[in-house]
């Protein structure tokens, strides 16, 4: 499992949840790049059961460890898109080949 957020994109959650920590999730929306019917969500919520956590220039971002099955053999990428003036989420798959 790897999370990359880029600076821009730290700005972005710094300015959008006026606080330090974030919970990144999945969420049930009807579709989804990565599993079919979820997409990842975020939250401005203290964790309870921490399944991974990673710091960023001061934002703590985590994933609760009964969702860390959504990020398990990918890398996840955020980025802010000028363009849309949102994050952009993009995933990359890392099977381990057996």
């Amino acid at each position: 499992m790897l999370i990359s957020i880029d600076e821009k994109a730290v700005k972005w959650f710094t300015n959008e949840f006026e606080i330090n920590t974030v919970r990144m999730y999945p969420q049930y929306d009807g579709f989804g790049e990565k599993h079919k019917g979820f997409s990842l969500a975020f939250s401005a919520e203290s964790p309870s059961n921490i399944g991974f956590t990673k710091e960023i220039n001061g934002i703590n971002l985590y994933v609760e460890g009964n969702d860390v099955w959504f990020f398990e053999d990918t890398e996840t990428y955020l980025s802010y898109n000028d363009e849309i003036k949102e994050i952009q989420i993009s995933f990359k798959n890392t099977d381990a080949v057996n």
